[in-house]
């Protein structure tokens, strides 16, 4: 893992404050959703994203069950030690309901705060409070490069 990476991470989400939400955008400024977000802050690391992400509706991840998101991370990104402390810059993964996927992404500020797109606030700087924290399934790094 690299805390630098993750560092350049966490100051190109700051860049991203106040952009509206936006299902399946991906553009600071324009719109974004939580994985839109991601989706910006991995091309201005990386300049090209790893793989196409295919259209998707609010329920994608309902309809068959599966750990679609979380599959997706552990491809790309280094998954983190559930045990080891929050550090800022980590991807954070978060199940919504108990029982349903997971489907919700945000990057860590710091033990008490992160960046994220919400529906109807856009990209917001949000308290880690105790109903996110426990909602929180994995967390992931920025890798150092993305060549193997």
């Amino acid at each position: 893992m690299s805390a630098a990476m993750n560092a350049r991470a966490l100051a190109e989400a700051e860049r991203w404050l106040g952009t509206p939400y936006r299902h399946q955008g991906t553009a600071r400024g324009a719109g974004c959703d939580c994985l839109g977000l991601i989706r910006g802050v991995w091309r201005a690391l990386y300049t090209t994203e790893p793989e196409v992400v295919p259209a998707y509706c609010r329920d994608w991840a309902e309809r068959d069950a599966q750990e679609q998101l979380w599959q997706a991370a552990l491809r790309h990104l280094v998954a983190v030690d559930p045990c080891a402390a929050l550090q800022p810059g980590q991807v954070v993964l978060f199940r919504m309901r108990q029982g349903a996927v997971a489907k919700h992404l945000g990057l860590l500020r710091g033990a008490d705060r992160f960046i994220h797109a919400y529906s109807g606030h856009g990209v917001v700087d949000s308290a880690l409070t105790a109903p996110w924290a426990r909602r929180i399934v994995a967390r992931f790094d920025f890798p150092d490069s993305t060549t193997p």
